[in-house]
């Protein structure tokens, strides 16, 4: 599994490629910007992009997604809880319609306990709410991709619409609580380890004390 960063947009916001490096399929998490960008890395490398994957509903995190879609016919993946935010509306029209049609390309919801495979990788869909209702987290392998759930010794807001702190609590504890080490891949700021977490992030050692 090969992973390329990119940091796009005024909110710089991580945009992720994860590319199986057997079959060259690759998904992109979280293109908040900057899609030029990301394409010229696809198209550069000879990669299959095949699904997009949106952390949460949160524009910073989605504006590059109708670009990507109009170039690749890639699926698009939200949790549904996320897709009546107006920000998604938006930027999703242009992708075929309403969030979670069936058509081969098109928008599609995804929820708590669903796997995807991209090539050889398997990502599995984890619920974790708080920052927004329909905030997911990524496994993948021994990655984590946490969207604005999880941060280098912080976490995401609270106060935006659709944000609860008691909910992100319950979310990060279910993090804590996962058995084994993971590279934890954010929505924005450095990369970090969930053992690194665990042992240092203010809020994660709060979680568990809730």
């Amino acid at each position: 599994m090969l992973i390329k960063t990119f940091v796009v947009g005024q909110l710089q916001t991580n945009c992720y490629v994860v590319t199986d490096e057997a079959t060259l399929e690759c998904a992109v998490i979280d293109p908040g910007a900057e899609s030029g960008r990301i394409l010229n890395y696809i198209e550069d490398n000879k990669l299959k992009l095949k699904c997009v994957f949106i952390t949460h509903g949160h524009f910073d995190h989605t504006m590059g997604v109708p670009a990507l879609f109009e170039a690749t016919g890639a699926r698009v993946f939200i949790n549904v809880k996320d897709a009546n935010q107006k920000s998604v509306d938006e930027d999703f029209k242009r992708c075929g319609g309403m969030a979670g049609s069936e058509t081969e390309g098109g928008l599609a919801f995804y929820s708590e306990g669903d796997s995807i495979r991209v090539g050889n990788l398997e990502f599995k869909v984890m619920e974790t709410p708080g920052h927004s209702r329909g905030s997911v987290t990524l496994l993948c392998q021994n990655c984590l991709f946490t969207g604005d759930t999880l941060f280098k010794d912080s976490c995401g807001r609270t106060d935006f619409e659709g944000g609860s702190y008691d909910v992100l609590m319950k979310s990060l504890k279910r993090l804590y609580q996962l058995p084994g080490d993971y590279e934890v891949y954010p929505g924005h700021a450095d990369t970090t380890t969930l053992d690194r977490e665990r042992r240092f992030n203010y809020y994660m050692n709060a979680a568990m004390e809730a």
